[in-house]
């Protein structure tokens, strides 16, 4: 008999299962449930990037690319950020085309982090960071954000965290699950805080396209930052291509070449035809951004202001595509509200403490669907919470 305790890795051993994939297991056996928890956008990709994806299958296009991605795909990364950013990368270099933004996380966490690194991630935030540095023997120090402060880390608290083994900072600004976003002062603190150190800082910036109270900032474009930074970034959520999995990795090419090389050994390269795809995208798909960000707008408000009316309270999310309201006072764990709410009302919502140190007491609620089946949801929910509160008489 195999003792498959000691054949498999203890770092994959001690990678928990994803409480919110748990929870969608409970989803998928509901078909008629309003679903207000998957982060995918509810749009289809804009059909002029299919068409583009389609034609490179017709025209022949079914070989691999540079390990790198596509030079005409770089270029146009390296465009694209430089005019939304202000941040300037050298496409041969510096550029690296990714299976989506998952991978090139797991690719800069991969070329940095040993055992006896530290890697600082601020939370409640994604649930990949932390699992993806304990498999490379790293140890993840979690800064909880307070809600008082609209879920961002500050410089006290990244000062604090800092010690002599820190090696990696994540940033994962707009925040999945909080909507908080930080903005230029917010920046310069933290970037004073770095300065003269040797951390390297991962900016997950999948949703800058996605701010509704101001531009995007990122860090990499401060003085005296860029050689820090590792910026993600991809096509799932500004342009409705989860499925299409393409991605970025950006960054100095001492790093960027560590990338590739492991990037070329794992994968070879992304699939071709969402490669042509997205080079489409970031040509003549930046009025589709616009046209999908205002109507994510709408919803944010409808949501927020239904949250808020019911007596839920949520801090003004100004990124992204969620909400995060505090469902505290009815008597339950967050675990506990979202699976009754799921079986007594058929609306699916995430449990804050999916999402780390920070989040219990509160819930995701994602916007990414339709108007009609927000307010539907909205509904279901105050039906609710009148329940819970005749419960708590």
């Amino acid at each position: 008999m195999i003792d498959y305790q000691r054949a498999l890795a203890r770092g994959v051993q001690s990678v928990p299962e994803s409480s919110i994939r748990a929870f969608f297991d409970i989803i998928n056996e509901m078909p008629e449930a309003i679903s207000l928890g998957l982060g995918e956008p509810d749009f289809i990709t804009p059909e002029h990037i299919r068409k583009a994806g389609a034609a490179s299958l017709l025209e022949g296009h079914t070989k691999y690319t540079q390990n790198a991605g596509l030079p005409e795909l770089r270029a146009e990364i390296a465009g694209y950020l430089q005019q939304t950013a202000g941040v300037s990368y050298d496409p041969a270099e510096e550029v690296l085309v990714t299976v989506g933004g998952s991978e090139a996380i797991d690719l800069a966490i991969r070329c940095l982090i040993e055992p006896g690194d530290e890697i600082i991630v601020p939370t409640p935030t994604f649930v990949c960071y932390g699992p993806l540095a304990t498999v490379c023997g790293g140890t993840v120090r979690e800064v909880v954000t307070e809600e008082a402060n609209g879920f961002r880390i500050t410089a006290a608290q990244l000062k604090e965290a800092l010690t002599p083994r820190t090696k990696l900072l994540v940033l994962p600004y707009p925040s999945n699950p909080t909507g908080a976003i930080l903005k230029k002062e917010d920046m310069e603190a933290l970037a004073e805080v770095l300065r003269g150190t040797n951390v390297i800082v991962l900016c997950d910036e999948i949703y800058s396209a996605l701010t509704y109270g101001g531009e995007h900032v990122s860090l990499a474009s401060l003085p005296g930052m860029r050689e820090r930074v590792l910026l993600v970034g991809g096509f799932s959520k500004a342009f409705a291509m989860t499925g299409w999995r393409m991605g970025y990795l950006c960054g100095p090419r001492e790093v960027l070449q560590c990338a590739a090389a492991l990037h070329g050994y794992g994968i070879m390269s992304a699939p071709t035809p969402a490669q042509h795809a997205a080079i489409e995208a970031l040509r003549y798909g930046l009025e589709d951004i616009a046209q999908m960000r205002g109507e994510y707008d709408a919803r944010r408000r409808l949501l927020y202001e239904g949250l808020q009316s019911m007596g839920l309270p949520c801090t003004v999310p100004e990124g992204a595509f969620y909400c995060f309201p505090d469902i505290s006072g009815f008597g339950l764990s967050d675990k506990e509200f979202c699976e009754r709410l799921l079986r007594q009302e058929q609306v699916a919502i995430i449990p804050g403490s999916a999402f780390g140190p920070g989040g219990a007491g509160h819930a995701r609620v994602c916007y990414a669907a339709d108007r009609e089946k927000i307010e539907e949801a909205l509904g279901r929910m105050e039906r609710f919470l009148r329940r819970l509160g005749k419960e708590k008489e």
